[in-house]
């Protein structure tokens, strides 16, 4: 060997030295373990029992990234689209997609320490599965039978409320998630709590069906995926907007919701800001037991009048999209081949050709708005100017909704006194078959004798919407991302685009004022992790 080869060989060994040495260092740097991070939402309350999350509803997503600090699902599906084993190691399903079989993972602990069984995951999954599924245990396995095949059941259990749990005596629920709750209170920040522990030897507490305003987890120190890096989690909800992002600004929370008016000027404000796809749809919802709603011919003339892109641009500062669709391109994909053009002069042609006294000055179309917020009164209002170039009078009825009565899934019998009804829908299925049915159910939009589409084909599921939408029962407008403020301490926030929180992965940067000393299960300190160490979830 040349010295010339001897010298390259030198260098060569150095630089591979010099790259485990920096990647050693990042790796340290990527890896504290410690600290609280402090969140605040806009969520009045938050329940944390799965059976009781209403499909499609704007709470209901705050009630699953919460529900995800405490339980875990049998699968999940990763940001590259590949289903991952949680409480489930492995899968199979029959030729016919009836009859999946779960193997459990063994060894999982509830947060109390109790045994994970077969007889919890079918207790749990059974009330949440929709009519003709049905959950039975096999030995250490799970088995899934569908009354048709089922080849989005994977998607259908990767997301939304399908949480395993287990009922305690007194009806309070445990988990076997990263974290568990240690303080549920009324009081803003509160320090007391009807279900904190001070002692560690005593079991975990459960998570209650009340309805807390301040919330606390705690790490869970024997969780099946590892010690998640920060040791505890605050919540304070019912923050308005702006508070929230003038305690980012301050320092005095680590993770807030920002509205779509506030981006910008956060933006400006050099703060990080992360948004999601666009997860929140808003439409309108026309009732065929009112008159006036059930012209097919006004609905069509109103149709052509909405400005989606003035409501996407201008009042919501372009931080939203027009929706063409019921579902979004990232969950359906062939939202793009469906378009919503504006066209006045056609709309004052159907105008014309109706009633003189419909949607009139004396009996106006009212429309109520369902959704909770200024942005959906914003929208509403929007809607009745558009009516109004063709001489349609549309009046605005704002109706207080209470989170029992929550915003998409009201169809009482006074439901239809507005005619037509501005609601949000929170998409929360991975599956488009499963979201747009539920959809269909929840906000009756379809024939009711029409047969259920059981078809995952993209072809079918276009079919169906292309019908719906042709209709005219349901209007899209826009489409809104969620969109995060974040401090420059918190690390590795790594969410799905559907907008699935994983803060089991985040931690502190202790160097940041404010972050604390990790603690082991007892309190006491720990030291930092060393270069190289790796994190016991990473094969979570």
């Amino acid at each position: 060997m040349s010295r010339l080869d001897a010298a390259i060989k030198r260098s060569i060994l150095a630089g591979l030295l010099c790259a485990l040495v920096a990647s050693s260092l990042a790796c340290a740097e990527r890896q504290r373990y410690g600290g609280t991070l402090r969140v605040e939402l806009r969520a009045a309350s938050v329940s944390l029992d799965p059976r009781e999350w209403r499909v499609g509803s704007t709470e209901s997503a705050t009630d699953e990234k919460m529900g995800a600090l405490v339980f875990d699902r049998l699968v999940r599906l990763d940001n590259y689209g590949r289903f991952q084993p949680q409480l489930a190691t492995e899968w199979s399903h029959d030729a016919t997609l009836r009859r999946w079989q779960f193997t459990l993972r063994a060894g999982v602990k509830f947060s109390d320490g109790a045994m994970l069984t077969d007889a919890d995951v079918v207790a749990a999954l059974q009330p949440l599965l929709p009519d003709g599924q049905q959950v039975s245990a096999s030995g250490n396995a799970v088995v899934i039978q569908s009354a048709t095949g089922a080849p989005d059941l994977l998607e259908e259990l990767a997301s939304g409320r399908f949480f395993v749990y287990r009922v305690q005596p007194d009806g309070t629920l445990m988990g076997t998630g990263p974290f568990f709750v240690t303080g549920a209170s009324s009081g803003h920040g509160s320090s007391s709590s009807t279900t904190a522990t001070g002692d560690s030897n005593l079991p975990a507490p459960s998570v209650g069906m009340n309805r807390p305003t301040y919330l606390r987890f705690r790490a869970n120190e024997e969780t099946w995926s590892g010690r998640p890096f920060l040791d505890a989690i605050e919540v304070t909800l019912s923050v308005s907007p702006l508070r929230q992002l003038l305690d980012l600004q301050l320092g005095k929370a680590d993770l807030v919701e920002l509205s779509p008016e506030l981006v910008r000027r956060a933006t400006q404000d050099n703060q990080r800001v992360w948004p999601s796809a666009p997860v929140t749809f808003y439409g309108l919802r026309f009732d065929d037991a009112h008159p006036a709603a059930a012209d097919a011919k006004l609905r069509e003339a109103i149709s052509l009048l909405l400005d989606r892109k003035t409501m996407a641009n201008v009042l919501l500062q372009k931080q939203a999209e027009p929706a063409s669709a019921l579902l979004p391109q990232w969950l359906s994909g062939y939202a793009f081949l469906f378009t919503m053009e504006t066209d006045i002069d056609r709309a004052k042609e159907i105008r014309a050709t109706l009633p003189a006294n419909t949607a009139a000055g004396r009996e106006p179309l009212r429309l109520r708005v369902d959704a909770q917020g200024d942005l959906a009164k914003l929208l509403a209002e929007r809607v009745a100017v558009n009516a109004s170039q063709a001489a349609i009078l549309v009046q605005v009825v704002n109706r207080p909704v209470t989170r029992n009565a929550t915003t998409a899934t009201n169809t009482s019998s006074n439901s239809t006194a507005g005619g037509a009804h501005l609601f949000a829908w929170h998409y929360s299925s991975l599956s488009p078959r499963v979201e747009m049915e539920s959809m269909v159910t929840t906000l009756k939009l379809g024939d009711s004798n029409e047969a259920t589409v059981s078809s995952t084909e993209p072809e079918v599921l276009y079919a169906r919407e292309k019908k719906l939408l042709g209709e005219r029962r349901v209007l899209p407008l826009v489409a809104l991302p969620e969109y995060i403020g974040l401090s420059q301490k918190v690390r590795d926030w790594m969410p799905a685009p559907w907008g699935e929180w994983h803060l089991a992965d985040v931690w502190l940067d202790r160097s940041e004022p404010g972050a604390t000393q990790p603690t082991d299960s007892n309190g006491a300190a720990v030291p930092a992790t060393q270069p190289g160490t790796a994190h016991p979830g990473a094969e979570r």
